[in-house]
């Protein structure tokens, strides 16, 4: 970290508040390690807390026993990067751990995480919903989370309708993901994500996530600790997490796989086959269609699914008019499968398929779902020199952690792409 690039940040508020109202303890004085978490993989944002005390809570006691800390204690977080951006966002204590106490300086580790993942918690699905997957989440956060703000939903296409099942929100939100496609795009934009950030609760489309436009940020890596000209952020370190594994995509079905859907009404099935290279996928922003292997191992398919087609059930309407509805078709579909399962359910594979982890300062205006920029260099005889056109581009934020300790201010990105290359224009 040469030059102290990271920074140091700063910790603005962190003040807890009594589950019983009427107290309320700072203690940034006590904070030695704060860490924020975002994933698009997530339902909710976290963070962990390393505290160091000495009697800080009144009268010589400890916080945890003053305040006291019992759990489901809200938390007034707000820390701060060296460039003015600012995180403050609603946390409440999850869980004490992994305590090294002492007569005069206890150690602890606090979780936090969003009043959403509580909720959730006490959260059932019990009615039946009908229309399009996208009124279905929002009306699931509104009315099962008591979610009042706005949300970011993406518009779906094709109707679905299901029994909640007594189900809780998070999951059937997720599992109605691996259902969804945008509005345009039946057949070749299969695959949502649910996840929040501190913006809110987010039901997105994977292609319209890359399709966002420019960058939120452009960084470079050097290996000298110096800013780049041209670049907004420095890359302190980078790590490829993995570029491509043949054998496990191939266990998978990501390149080649064919689906057996079987209609018992008309005692008939269907056979269909998906092949990546018939497919229109690539991130929108890459410089080439997804390619990730040899030929070779593409042509025959490597994994079998099968379903059976809900025909027959969950018709619109209810009563005598749900009954006349199926009687109007008795052989329509619930769900049209044949146009989305076996894409939807590669996409996700392939999505995850290049994986790279990048270190930078502290940059809090990062979040997950965002799209940064990322130049690495090519190597010459172990120097670097010109910029990688294969492994540079834009990448999506999977994961972020945001980390700031008495020294340092850090920001950690776990980026994904479908593709190789750099396209013209970012």
């Amino acid at each position: 970290m040469a030059n102290n690039i990271s920074g140091a940040g700063n910790i603005q508020d962190f003040t807890l508040n009594s589950a019983e109202g009427g107290n309320s303890v700072d203690i940034s004085a006590t904070v030695v390690d704060y860490r924020y978490y975002e994933s698009v993989l997530s339902n909710a944002y976290t963070s962990t807390v390393t505290i160091v005390e000495t009697g800080n809570g009144g009268e010589g006691k400890g916080i945890l026993d003053s305040l006291p800390i019992r759990g489901g204690e809200s938390a007034n977080i707000t820390i701060g990067d060296n460039y003015g951006e600012t995180i403050s966002a609603p946390l409440y204590v999850n869980k004490v751990r992994d305590g090294i106490p002492g007569t005069q300086k206890d150690i602890y580790f606090v979780d936090f995480s969003s009043a959403e993942h509580f909720y959730n918690q006490e959260s059932r699905i019990v009615e039946r919903y009908e229309g399009k997957i996208a009124d279905h989440v929002e009306t699931i956060l509104k009315e099962k989370l008591n979610i009042t703000g706005e949300l970011d939903i993406d518009d779906t296409s094709l109707e679905y309708n299901f029994h909640g099942n007594n189900r809780k929100a998070f999951y059937t939100c997720t599992w109605l993901a691996s259902k969804a496609v945008p509005a345009e795009g039946v057949g070749d934009a299969a695959g949502f994500l649910f996840f929040q950030t501190r913006d809110g609760m987010h039901f997105k489309s994977i292609d319209n996530l890359f399709g966002q436009g420019e960058p939120v940020k452009k960084f470079s890596y050097n290996n000298t600790g110096n800013p780049v000209e041209g670049k907004e952020g420095q890359i302190i370190s980078y790590t490829i997490e993995s570029d491509t594994e043949v054998h496990k995509n191939m266990n998978l079905g990501t390149y080649n796989n064919r689906t057996k859907y079987f209609d018992f009404m008309a005692m008939d099935y269907k056979v269909v086959d998906y092949n990546i290279e018939e497919q229109k996928g690539g991130t929108k922003n890459a410089a080439q269609e997804a390619d990730f292997t040899s030929k070779q191992f593409t042509q025959k398919p490597t994994r079998m699914l099968e379903l059976i087609h809900d025909i027959g059930t969950n018709p619109k309407g209810t009563g005598n008019k749900q009954l006349d509805n199926w009687k109007e078709d008795i052989t329509a579909r619930n769900f049209k499968a044949e146009e989305t399962l076996a894409q939807s359910l590669m996409r996700y594979n392939q999505l995850f398929t290049v994986k790279t982890n990048i270190l930078i300062p502290g940059d809090f205006k990062i979040k997950a779902g965002d799209l940064v920029e990322c130049d690495f260099p090519e190597m010459d005889s172990g120097n670097p020199t010109n910029e990688n056109k294969q492994t540079g581009g834009v990448y999506m934020v999977a994961h972020v952690c945001h980390k700031i300790t008495q020294n340092d201010c850090l920001t950690s990105l776990g980026l994904i792409r479908d593709s190789y290359g750099k396209k013209g224009g970012f």
